[in-house]
């Protein structure tokens, strides 16, 4: 018959069962506990930054287009922004919105500007621009788009001391 290894066994005396001691589940819950707070506060700041980049990357997109078509149709087009509306108006009626939560600068040439509070960027036939800045910014993420006066080229950069 073979023998029971446990605390009753007369034979071989009192052993001890091991298993984990209740401090030792709590610490590692508490650690845990940390390192998912950790992570979720890293991939807020993360999401911030991919929500920026996205919406930079459209603004972006819509201004190329505009340049575009000012080149292809011979007519000027104009790329306007509201930064308190939250919203944008390119070429051939396209629009857009910006989701909550953005902060907004929108630099343009005033002889374009078609209200007050209103940035507009007007590309023409030849490929120039009356030349701006489009700054969007969530969180910590801040991204800048600058639009050239000569050549009309449109560029995307961190803004500058940011990791977005």
């Amino acid at each position: 018959m073979p023998r029971r290894l446990c605390s009753s066994d007369p034979a071989r005396g009192a052993e001890r069962v091991r298993g984990f001691t209740l401090l030792e589940i709590v610490v590692v819950i508490a650690l845990v506990a940390v390192i998912t707070t950790t992570l979720a506060v890293s991939l807020t700041g993360g999401l911030d930054g991919m929500r920026v980049r996205t919406a930079v990357k459209e603004v972006a997109a819509q201004l190329r287009f505009a340049r575009a078509r000012a080149i292809v149709s011979g007519q000027a087009q104009d790329f306007v922004v509201d930064p308190q509306a939250r919203r944008w108006q390119g070429a051939e009626g396209r629009s857009g919105e910006l989701p909550d939560g953005f902060d907004i600068v929108a630099t343009g040439a005033r002889e374009v500007q078609p209200t007050e509070g209103v940035a507009a960027i007007r590309f023409f036939p030849d490929g120039s621009a009356t030349g701006g800045r489009i700054e969007l910014v969530r969180g910590e993420a801040r991204w800048r788009i600058d639009i050239a006066w000569l050549t009309g080229e449109v560029r995307l950069a961190a803004a500058a001391g940011d990791d977005a």
